[in-house]
């Protein structure tokens, strides 16, 4: 038997101490990650792209991209796109497109709250008291006489209904809601 002499190195040792460098799945899970972004990023409005610390050439290849019609040159232009992602800083991108992405997810909620509080008016008197107690500063007379528009064209037959007074409920509970 030959045991290790104390003047060798321990190979499991120096595999223990060598640094640790990714593997080619992790680089290629990483790679697709700034794929997707470079996708995300792509999607951003020119104006938010614009403010983006990005080099000349990842704005040339964004142009480019939008400029292409074909399906193969789109997806090889993409992927040019990811390249370039590589040797830019992500950071600032993946806090864009989180920006733009909440911001998207804050409108859908609002509007989603605006026909909850519209549902509920047109329902019943009650809401009334309780939109008073949520947004004091509204005008609740002219409130009042939307809902009243809005329950008088809803209980009309559906041929004759307008749907104006719905609308101008919805504009006015958006406004109150934003001030």
């Amino acid at each position: 038997m030959n045991a290790p002499r104390s003047d060798e190195p321990d190979p499991a040792a120096a595999v223990a101490q060598a640094p640790q460098r990714p593997s080619k799945t992790q680089l290629k899970k990483a790679m697709h990650e700034l794929q997707a972004l470079g996708e995300a990023l792509v999607a951003l409005p020119a104006d938010r792209i614009a403010a983006l610390p990005l080099s000349e050439t990842l704005h040339a290849a964004i142009d480019e991209l939008r400029r292409t019609r074909s399906h193969e040159g789109r997806r090889r232009q993409m992927q040019f796109i990811g390249k370039l992602m590589r040797s830019t800083d992500p950071e600032p991108i993946r806090e864009a497109v989180a920006a733009m992405q909440l911001g998207n997810a804050r409108d859908a909620l609002a509007l989603h709250r605006a026909e909850h509080w519209r549902a509920e008016l047109i329902a019943g008197d009650d809401a009334l008291t309780a939109w008073g107690e949520a947004h004091p500063q509204s005008d609740l007379q002219r409130l009042r006489s939307l809902v009243r528009a809005a329950r008088k064209d809803a209980a009309a037959v559906p041929e004759q209904r307008s749907g104006r007074a719905y609308r101008e409920l919805f504009r006015f509970i958006r406004q109150a809601q934003a001030a």
